[in-house]
């Protein structure tokens, strides 16, 4: 018997609360009222007011709770997180364990922990939630790797703290090795940032920022560069993205994206292959019947100089307004939708400004036998004001021009169903007929916002058969085309095929040889797809010539294999002409992709570009992951081969590596 103090024992645990809140668990518990210690026998864990556990075997505790002694010490900070100790002392919240080791990987290999650390001291600070090492030793798998003075993490319990992030090494084009040692901030729950400051070898050290912001509704993201070279000259971007809601139907974005000169981004890595950079802003109206989106967009051009034709307008887009409202119902299902388009474009001593306005009423009617005819009449007016402007006709011109343009079609569809246990089938043929104003010009100006005609099979029984809206469709044209699909009811497997034609009553205005249009009938377009809902799924579009049906132009993408190990390829070829009797290059590129999951931890990727016109990769790219539950690393590699101004490709190297504690990435 122990006359100075009270004995708890039981088959299982006992419990006993203590002023200082916290919770004891041992098989064996022993009060001492004199000193108001305790004293446990066997297994104990304790559990203090802020969560954190400790597992030991037979414990002291002082009154306090300041003093603690006992063996096989265990704090534990998370799932697979605890710090080993020989002694550990509390003081306040304040825990110092001395030679000690911490690790996040208790259990998560059954040959070992992937990595710990061993200190001469770990002081485990409560309000701040942080681990400081002293002496530290990195082991992997039970070898030393490397020391420091000094060290200092997050527990697993905190989700943001300022301090420096895992470094990671990269090649660079030229300016040898780059070391990225980056710093995060956190300002707020809801705003941080990081400060990356990049040392090469070869070159002056370069210096980038990310900010992130999340609003209530609102969203801001911000990221830029800066270096001043050795050649003494400044060199930078910025990138910015906000998205800002105004309500239930409203959404404002700003966007932001500049940069010193055209071969920055490639050079140090930011932005591969950018053709060109978009900065403005855009607000989106949304109703229940309607819309109405404007925007305003300043281009920063980034190709070489050598008088190729680019496919964005050769100028700023200030202001660009669309709205379109649709009715409901006036009778039955017929519908009317009236729309307006405001754009003005200006740079290089030339300016433009278009307004349109158009109007249109369909009605959709299902007949007997499924029979799907819509008929619909529109009428569209425009307005242009030219400041200094070339025309199609050569000239330059200022002043007023306007058009007007009615139109109509009528259409017919019958789809035919076939139901079965196991497919079901549906064959669609399907034709429509439009008729509007024939001119010999389809626009007045050479700068405007169509991109030019081509025709696909998305193009047929489309109500404007052009990317924008300066160019006009011209004439009197019949679209034609018939659609099979089966559906299997048991496995989802699911084939499509789709072949049309349109044909032109009148003659096209400067008709394009590549367009696929033709004075009279165009080419065949089509479309063939396959997917069998788990491990291939392929597609493909394609345009046939009208005469002797060689192929024209085909665009395939596929992929074979689960979301681990797969194969995706990507193919596009078209023949070119330069004019209708001259054949120029054809475009013939393919784009290559592979991963395999070797194992449950490792996995190959690869990613490739490949001109057969010009026999050479434009550029490739792969690298081998390692996922473990407490780090990951990975070595990857990419191949430029384009040629830009001062800018060669090469191939460049990064190598990162980092630890998880708890699922979060260090």
């Amino acid at each position: 018997m122990i006359l100075s103090g009270i004995v708890c024992s039981a088959a299982r645990a006992a419990s006993v609360d203590l002023d200082q809140p916290k919770t004891i668990i041992a098989d064996k518990i022993e009060y001492d009222i004199k000193s108001e210690s305790i004293q446990t026998s066997g297994k104990t864990e304790i559990i203090n007011q802020s969560g954190q556990r400790m597992t030991l075997r037979d414990s002291y505790i002082s009154k306090d709770g300041s003093a603690l002694a006992g063996d096989d010490i265990k704090i534990w900070l998370g799932q697979h997180v605890y710090v080993d100790a020989e002694s550990v002392t509390r003081e306040g919240d304040l825990t110092i364990a001395r030679d000690a080791t911490f690790t996040a990987c208790d259990g998560c290999d059954s040959y070992g922990d992937a990595w710990t650390i061993s200190a001469t001291t770990v002081r485990h600070n409560m309000a701040t939630r942080m681990l400081r090492f002293y002496n530290p030793v990195f082991w992997v798998y039970g070898v030393p790797a490397f020391w420091f003075p000094i060290f200092e993490m997050p527990d697993p319990g905190i989700k943001h703290k300022t301090g420096f992030l895992m470094p990671d090494f990269e090649s660079t084009n030229k300016m040898g090795t780059m070391i990225n040692i980056p710093f995060y901030v956190y300002l707020s729950e809801y705003q941080d940032m990081t400060v990356t400051l990049a040392y090469l070898t070869q070159e002056n050290p370069l210096f980038k920022a990310e900010h992130r912001l999340n609003a209530e509704h609102s969203q801001y993201r911000t990221r830029g560069s800066f270096t001043r070279n050795k050649d003494g000259e400044n060199r930078w971007h910025i990138f910015n993205d906000d998205v800002i809601q105004l309500g239930e139907y409203a959404r404002a974005s700003i966007f932001l994206e500049r940069t010193s000169d055209k071969t920055y981004l490639q050079k140090y890595g930011f932005y591969n292959s950018q053709p060109y950079l978009d900065s403005g802003a855009r607000l989106e109206l949304f109703g229940q019947s309607g819309y109405v989106v404007a925007d305003a967009h300043v281009f920063q051009e980034l190709r070489s100089s050598g008088g190729g034709r680019y496919s964005t307008p050769s100028g700023d887009i200030l202001p660009n307004i669309r709205g379109v409202w649709q009715t409901a119902p006036i009778y039955e299902e017929t519908y009317m939708t009236f729309g307006a388009d405001v754009l003005g474009i200006s740079g290089s001593g030339t300016a433009s400004q278009r307004v349109i306005g158009d109007a249109r009423i369909t009605s959709p009617w299902t007949l007997w036998g499924g029979n799907r005819i819509t008929a619909s009449l529109a009428a569209r007016y425009d307005v242009y004001n030219f400041d200094h402007a070339d025309m199609v006709t050569g000239e330059t011109f200022t002043g007023l021009k306007n058009r007007f343009l009615p139109s109509g079609y009528l259409e017919w569809g019958l789809p035919l169903y076939r139901p079965d246990a196991t497919w079901s089938q549906v064959i669609e043929p399907r034709a429509r007929i439009t008729a509007m104003a024939h001119t010999s010009r389809d626009q007045f100006a050479l700068n405007n916002d169509s991109a030019g005609a081509f025709l696909s099979d998305a193009t047929l029984f489309a109500d404007k058969r052009f990317a924008g809206l300066d160019l006009w469709e011209n004439g009197t044209f019949a679209d034609y085309g018939v659609r099979w699909a089966a559906f299997n009811n048991i496995s989802g497997n699911t084939f499509e095929i789709f072949l049309g034609q349109t044909y032109d009553f009148k003659d096209r205005a400067d008709t394009d040889p590549n367009s696929g249009f033709h004075n009279g009938a165009s080419d065949y377009v089509g479309r063939i797809g396959y997917n069998n809902m788990k491990w291939f799924d392929m597609a493909s579009r394609f345009r046939v010539d009208r005469e002797d049906f060689s192929l024209r132009h085909i665009e395939t993408t596929g992929r074979i294999g689960t979301s681990a190990n797969y194969i995706s390829l990507g193919h596009i070829w078209s023949q070119r002409f330069i004019d209708a009797q001259t054949q120029g290059d054809d475009i013939n590129e393919a784009t290559v992709g592979a991963g395999i999951k070797l194992s449950q931890r490792w996995a190959l990727q690869w990613n490739g570009i490949y001109n057969f016109t010009e026999g050479e990769f434009h550029s490739h790219t792969g690298g081998i992951f390692y996922t473990h539950p407490c780090y990951y690393m990975s070595l990857q590699y990419r191949r430029d081969n384009s040629i830009k101004d001062d800018y060669v490709g090469t191939t460049t190297y990064q190598f990162r590596i980092g630890m998880s504690v708890d699922g979060q990435q260090y």
